[in-house]
């Protein structure tokens, strides 16, 4: 039996939708997934989890959907977690892929193997190529080696997973809040408290770094790329990027010039209706191989 521990987003919403029964679906306590939940936990008692899920028949996880850390709370924790806090307390202090790492290896010295989403959807991961009516410009597919350096670079801190260029400039870099939430950032008229983006409520954090104009203005990103990857070597079972009709959006608003994703490493939710939004308003869409020029 599969228990899908869902966050945030549609993709978890996705998931059940290709699967032939509907798994056991979890969540963690503050973060509500666009379903029901059969099960929610606190981080503070994975232990006590861990031990639900085997008595629920479970034998398989597959981690979907937007979360944040949660903050501990040393009274919460239950007896089957207390051997656990040494090793979760230090996940928490990495980067996310460090610490999804961490979380995944508890799961499977307990005995459950991991599944990633795009092994159950398969169909997320869009084919090679330009899939666009609009072709790529050759100033888009060298900013697209630049975006691709620069992600390299990101994912040596460990931190996120796409970035907007422009004429081989970085304009901006995706933080915590997200891919939508740093579009809606830049986009023209955007109101510097942005508020919750797609849902995420989340704040703005460690992203000053994409105000890069004049005087705190934003900058102007029109005719740049939105280049989304995942970091280098990180474990594919968890946190895979995903796109879909908000990013789509968020992309027209800003003024960009098209989107580029990595082949094999970005899911994108509701691929037909994206392709139709970016047509329509005259942005390219590249799915481009690893180190494709």
């Amino acid at each position: 039996m599969l228990a899908l521990i869902a966050g945030t987003g549609d993709l978890p919403p996705a998931l059940v939708a290709r699967l032939p029964q509907r798994p056991l679906i979890c969540a963690m306590a503050g973060f509500r997934p666009a379903m029901t939940p059969d099960l929610t936990f606190r981080i503070e008692q994975l232990g006590g989890f861990l031990t639900a899920l085997r008595d629920r028949g479970v034998t398989e996880v597959c981690m979907a959907g937007a979360v944040t850390r949660p903050p501990v709370d040393p009274s919460q924790i239950d007896a089957a977690t207390k051997p656990l806090v040494p090793r979760i307390m230090a996940a928490m202090a990495q980067g996310d892929d460090g610490a999804l790492r961490a979380i995944i290896a508890i799961f499977e010295e307990a005995g459950f193997a991991v599944r990633a989403a795009h092994q159950i959807a398969p169909d997320l991961l869009p084919q090679a190529g330009v899939l666009s009516r609009k072709p790529v410009t050759i100033d888009s597919r060298k900013d697209a080696v630049s975006a691709e350096e620069t992600i390299a670079e990101m994912g040596r801190g460990d931190v996120g997973q796409a970035c907007i260029v422009r004429n081989g400039r970085v304009l901006a870099r995706e933080g915590q809040a997200g891919t939508d939430a740093m579009l809606a950032q830049i986009a023209p008229g955007a109101d510097p408290l942005w508020g919750a983006v797609d849902g995420l409520g989340s704040v703005l954090g460690g992203a000053a770094e994409w105000l890069s104009g004049a005087d705190g203005e934003p900058t102007d990103a029109r005719g740049a790329i939105l280049f989304k990857a995942p970091k280098p070597n990180q474990d594919r079972r968890a946190d895979l990027p995903v796109i879909g009709l908000q990013t789509a959006k968020g992309a027209i608003a800003a003024g960009l010039a098209g989107i580029v994703i990595e082949y094999d490493g970005v899911m994108v939710l509701d691929l037909d209706e994206v392709l139709s939004l970016l047509d329509g308003a005259g942005l390219f869409f590249w799915v481009r191989p690893k180190g494709g020029a």
